[in-house]
């Protein structure tokens, strides 16, 4: 892999440039956006060598081609790229959720006489976006996963590049898991989207209370900021995710909703000791588990 191009230069695009030069990629960078000033901080920061004004031109000039937009233009960048792009060539992306964007992979890329494309998707972010706001550590304990294809349905060429970008991946500090497309998405909306919609609900609610109680905010500690962290998000960073995994995290709220309206009937009853034992349980288990990985919640 000696030239990879990134299509969408926010925050995880411009990490993943901060990231590969970090971790000693001497190959060229050259990036696109939709907004010439976001690049051009892109390039700035040294996520990019240098900026191409049409995406189409930067991804037939690079080997990897790194798509880093919201669900809905990785699904029109796909097709635009199917019919440019040659058997030499993989694609590859960062979107949230991987249903939709695995079945228009399938249907456009992996073949022996087209692009591949290798779906994934980094477990990694923070709750605004933008480039400036960029990382090079953004990835360094994270997990990076992927829905991947059978290795033959590939270009050997493709098939090379993908394993390729796999040990980038590595380099970058991530490690990576496989799974099936649905699964990923049931998954993602348990431990990503929910906690995001919650928050979201949280912040929404004090901000109705805050109109008549503005001495809440100053009242407020740790507890109100680490909760309502995530309500700081933009609703453009997850509409689409919203409309393509609108099943799964309609389950998970769904049972959300239950366990509050236990609590709620339980408030004085001994029954709400057991929430808080089955909460403090997931909690011991996961500050163990990230205790030995050496990994830390960046999402």
């Amino acid at each position: 892999m000696e030239r990879i191009a990134i299509l969408g230069t926010g925050l995880l695009g411009t990490s993943v440039g901060l990231a590969l030069r970090a971790a000693g990629f001497c190959g060229e960078i050259v990036g696109w956006n939709r907004h010439l000033a976001h690049a051009e901080t892109a390039r700035r920061m040294g996520a990019l060598d240098r900026i191409v004004g049409d995406p189409l031109t930067a991804a037939r000039e690079a080997q990897v081609v790194l798509i880093s937009v919201p669900i809905y233009a990785t699904l029109d960048l796909m097709e635009q790229l199917s019919t440019v792009l040659e058997p030499e060539h993989l694609v590859t992306d960062v979107g949230s959720t991987k249903g939709q964007i695995t079945e228009a992979a399938d249907r456009l890329f992996n073949t022996p006489e087209r692009a591949g494309f290798l779906p994934g998707h980094p477990m990694a972010g923070k709750e605004r976006g933008g480039a400036d706001l960029a990382d090079a550590d953004l990835f360094r304990g994270a997990v990076w996963l992927f829905t991947d294809f059978p290795a033959w349905h590939r270009s050997e060429q493709a098939a090379a590049l993908a394993r390729s970008w796999r040990e980038w991946v590595i380099k970058m500090g991530s490690r990576s898991i496989d799974l099936e497309p649905k699964r990923h998405d049931e998954l993602v909306a348990w431990v990503s989207h929910l906690p995001q919609l919650t928050a979201t609900a949280l912040s929404a609610v004090l901000q109705d209370q805050v109109d008549d109680a503005p001495e809440l905010k100053d009242v407020g500690g740790r507890a109100l900021r680490e909760m309502t962290r995530l309500g700081a998000s933009p609703f453009s960073m997850w509409r689409d995710i919203a409309l393509t995994n609108t099943e799964s995290i309609d389950a998970a709220l769904q049972a959300l909703e239950q366990h509050i309206a236990h609590i709620r009937d339980n408030l004085r009853t001994p029954e709400l000791r057991e929430e808080f034992e089955r909460a403090n349980r997931f909690r011991a288990q996961g500050t163990r588990e990230q205790g030995d990985e050496g990994t830390t919640d960046r999402n």
